[in-house]
Parts: C-alpha cells; structure tokens; sequence
C-alpha cells in the first residue's frame, strides 16, 4: 500500500501517526498497545491530520524508537523501519510493529513505573491486571475473529442499542453476575471489536 493510501485510512486500531517521536516514554505507550493488540504501523512525519510534515532526521527517529522498544518496554520488542520519500522531498518514516507472540507488555511511563496499554481504536488505552491475564492466554491468530457471542455478551450489546453508554457497575446489575465477571465479559467485547472503552470521565464507561 502506497503512503497516500495508508494516510487516508485515518488513524484506528492499527494505525498512529505522530508528528515526531520526543521521547521513549512517549512513544512506548503507542508501540507497547499495538504489540499487545493486532500489531500495526507508525508514521512518523505525519500530523493528528493526516498532513504530511516529514521528519527532519530519520537516522534520530529511529535511535529514539529502537531506545523505547529496547529500554522502555518489557518485554522489548523488535521494529522494522521503511523510510518513504514524498514527491516534495519529505521524508516519512514507516514504523512497523507486529502483533507479539509474547504478551502482555508494558511501558515505562516514570522511573520505576510500568504499565499495560492496548489499542482501543485509535487510543492506546491502560490496561488493568485481569485483561493482562486475558492477553496471556490469548493467541495472536485465535483473536479477534468475530466470536459466537453468549447470552450475557448479547445483552450487553441489545442495552446499548438503546441508552448510549454502560458502566462495570450497571452490567453487573443488568445481568445478575459479580464485579469480575462483568468487567471481564466487557473487556473481551472490546478486545474484539464490538465495544468502545472510554475512561476519560471518573467512572470508565463502554459504548457501541
């Protein structure tokens, strides 16, 4: 696929673009939430817009990206670069990142302090122990397929067809079950594609 192409996909589950990489800690979330989800690329060299800006040294983008995926990720993660030259002489970096085999992974976001993100969307988004301990036991080729959906996982969806958002606490309620157990059926309808996380507000909500 052509850059122009890939751009005008829009950024989504599989796909950041980022004006510049500044620091590792910055850019490990990204990198750390594509390897834990389906993989994916970075272009670097490309505004929130999709607007290409170009890199004004890609030899430096690369140091800093191989710098995140090496030291600010555990476990490290292997990158591969393509560098793409637009007809106006800019210079756009490609980042890939593949889906790992060897989940979950974390990204130093301070000295000594380590978290999980997974691509919801567009959003690199934190993960929380339990759906740690789902992307362990998840193989990379087994995920992510549209899954037969039980009663319960149904209900959810019917719910939402009608009100626009559903909380951990509301699902608990609406299908008689524990805390747990409803905060882990939600996160697998996001892992696939059927829910929307959001955790902007004090309580994190899901939407269609």
């Amino acid at each position: 696929m052509n850059l122009r192409a890939l751009i005008s996909r829009g950024e989504g589950e599989e796909l950041e673009f980022k004006k510049k990489t500044t620091h590792p800690t910055r850019i490990s979330r990204t990198l750390a939430s594509l390897a834990n989800t389906r993989g994916g690329k970075v272009l670097v060299g490309v505004d929130d817009d999709g607007r290409v800006v170009g890199v004004r040294d890609a030899e430096e983008e690369m140091f800093v990206l191989r710098e995140a995926a090496a030291h600010y990720i555990e476990p490290p993660l292997t990158l591969h670069f393509r560098e793409i030259e637009t007809e106006d002489d800019r210079i756009v970096l490609i980042v890939e990142v593949p889906e790992s085999q060897n989940k979950p992974h974390r990204a130093q976001i301070a000295p000594g302090e380590w978290r999980g993100y997974i691509r919801v969307r567009d959003e690199s988004v934190q993960t929380s122990s339990l759906t740690e301990k789902l992307l362990e036991r998840q193989q990379p080729e087994a995920r992510f397929e549209k899954l037969p959906l039980t009663k319960d996982e149904l209900r959810v969806l019917e719910y939402l067809r009608t009100t626009p958002r559903i909380t951990v606490a509301q699902y608990t309620k609406l299908i008689n079950v524990s805390r747990r157990r409803a905060y882990r059926t939600l996160i697998k309808l996001t892992l696939h594609g059927y829910l929307r996380y959001h955790d902007k507000e004090k309580e994190p909500y899901y939407t269609l």
